[in-house]
């Protein structure tokens, strides 16, 4: 299907989410892939994981950019060859990709119980304030997630710790906007974030304040 969602959060900013319907053939064929990219792909075991690169490829042109335009650093952050700012991501059957000025990290996921079992692995500060009891539980998980895996592509930075080096101020679902920091290396870093939910999937993007 064609493009599923757009946003424009600031002048400088935008996301875009494609919703995967089509095929592995429709999505390959209309657009052009760098050899080791082509290589890749057809190494690729799951056809899930191919249809979620290809339909990024889709996203890319949407904003103007080829396959060609995308590079990846040491530490596999993405980047673009004009010097734009982006992140990627895709869960199931939905990718994004957002394009800034600023640093940018972005994270799609879907809403599923089992977070609640790794839940002490990647939250501590936040557990203060959440109640196993609440109806929102898994949503607000969810989201959690969703952010600070956002502020981890946004940092890139090797050793960063979703435990130990990341926090989300308290939030409610319907606000759909948190503030997050990141605490490395003696040095706190301050994150406006947008969260919004879709068809059983959550989504996050975070950008410096």
């Amino acid at each position: 299907m064609p493009l599923y969602k757009s946003i424009t959060p600031n002048p400088q900013t935008t996301v875009k989410i494609w919703k995967i319907t089509e095929s592995y053939d429709d999505l390959l064929n209309p657009i052009t892939l760098k050899p080791e990219n082509m290589e890749r792909v057809l190494g690729m075991k799951s056809e899930l994981h191919q249809r979620g690169f290809l339909s990024v490829r889709h996203l890319l042109a949407e904003f103007g950019y080829q396959d060609s335009d995308l590079f990846y650093d040491e530490n596999g952050k993405p980047h673009l060859k004009d010097g734009k700012q982006i992140s990627i991501t895709h869960s199931f059957n939905f990718s994004a990709v957002v394009v800034s000025d600023s640093k940018v990290g972005i994270d799609i996921e879907k809403q599923r119980e089992k977070i609640g079992r790794i839940a002490h692995k990647f939250m501590d500060y936040e557990s203060q304030y959440l109640n196993v009891e609440d109806t929102e539980y898994v949503r607000k998980l969810t989201v959690i997630w969703c952010v600070k895996e956002s502020l981890y592509k946004l940092f890139a930075t090797p050793g960063l710790s979703f435990l130990q080096h990341t926090l989300v101020i308290p939030f409610a679902i319907e606000d759909e906007t948190t503030v997050a920091w990141i605490d490395y290396e003696k040095k706190k870093y301050r994150y406006n974030t947008t969260f919004f939910e879709f068809e059983g999937f959550t989504c996050a993007f975070a950008l410096p304040s």
